[in-house]
C-alpha cells in the first residue's frame, strides 16, 4: 500500500478549493490514508497575483519549493496544473512516484498561440466560440483577478519535447474525455517511458475534473482506494 503525500495542482482560473476540495478529492484521499499537499498556483487562489507575464515563467519552481524535501510524493495535475506538473517531474524526476495528468494531450508537445485567449481572459475582446467563451467566464468566479489570469496566460510556456517527457522516469496514468479538445494524447503517452492512457466517454475538458471515472482511475493508480 502506498503511503506517499498527494500533490494535487489545479487547472486555469481554478484554485486548490475549487477544483479538488468541493468535488471531494482531498477527502477521499484523507479516507485512504493520504496528506493531501494542496497547491495554489501563481496568479489562483490564495496565492499572490502579479500583473506582469514575467512572473510567471517559472510556476514548475514555484510548485517544486513547497514540495517536501528527501521524501517523494504522488501528484495528481488537471489542464494547466498537468502541464506544470509534467514540466517539474522532467527536471526532478526522483521526487516523484507515481503521477496523474488530465486534460492534456498533444497540445502540450506543442507551440500555442495563447495571446487571443489572454485578451479573452482580460476582457479585452469577446467571442461566439465555446471554449473562449468558458475560459472568459472562468475568470470571473469569485477570488480571481482577470489582470492576473491575462498574464498567466501570456507568459511563455515552451512546449515539452519528446525528449523531455521521456525524462519523466515514474508510472504516470493520462486521463483525457473523448470531447476534450487537449486531445489526442496518444503522443503525449509514447513519449513517456512508463504511461498508461484512460479515455473517459463522453467527457469534455471542463467536465473532467468531476467525472466519477477520472476519480475512480486516479485513486485505484495510486493505490488510494478509501476506506470506509
Amino acid at each position: 500500500m502506498r503511503t506517499q503525500p498527494v500533490v494535487l495542482i489545479h487547472g486555469f482560473a481554478s484554485s486548490y478549493e475549487r477544483e479538488w476540495l468541493e468535488a471531494g478529492w482531498a477527502d477521499l484521499l484523507g479516507d485512504a490514508g493520504r496528506q493531501v499537499i494542496g497547491i495554489d498556483l501563481l496568479g489562483h487562489g490564495n496565492a499572490d497575483k502579479p500583473h506582469d507575464p514575467a512572473a510567471y515563467a517559472d510556476l514548475e519552481g514555484d510548485v517544486a519549493t513547497v514540495l517536501p524535501v528527501g521524501e517523494q510524493v504522488d501528484a495528481i495535475g488537471f489542464s494547466l496544473g498537468a502541464h506544470v506538473l509534467l514540466g517539474l517531474a522532467r527536471r526532478e524526476p526522483e521526487r516523484f512516484g507515481r503521477i496523474v495528468v488530465a486534460g492534456v494531450g498533444v497540445g502540450i508537445m506543442s507551440e500555442v498561440d495563447t495571446e487571443p485567449l489572454a485578451q479573452l481572459v482580460a476582457g479585452e475582446t469577446t467571442t461566439d466560440h465555446p471554449v473562449g467563451n468558458f475560459f472568459a467566464r472562468a475568470a470571473l468566479l469569485p477570488g480571481n483577478d482577470r489582470a492576473a489570469l491575462a498574464a498567466c496566460m501570456r507568459a511563455r510556456r515552451p512546449p515539452l519535447t519528446a525528449q523531455e517527457l521521456g525524462k519523466i522516469t515514474c508510472p504516470v496514468l493520462v486521463v483525457l474525455g473523448d470531447q476534450d479538445f487537449a486531445g489526442p494524447a496518444e503522443p503525449l503517452v509514447e513519449a513517456l517511458p512508463d504511461a498508461t492512457l484512460k479515455i473517459l466517454k463522453g467527457v469534455d475538458h471542463f467536465g473532467t475534473p468531476k467525472d466519477f471515472g477520472f476519480v475512480d482511475a486516479s485513486l485505484e493508480f495510486l493505490e488510494a482506494i478509501p476506506k470506509f
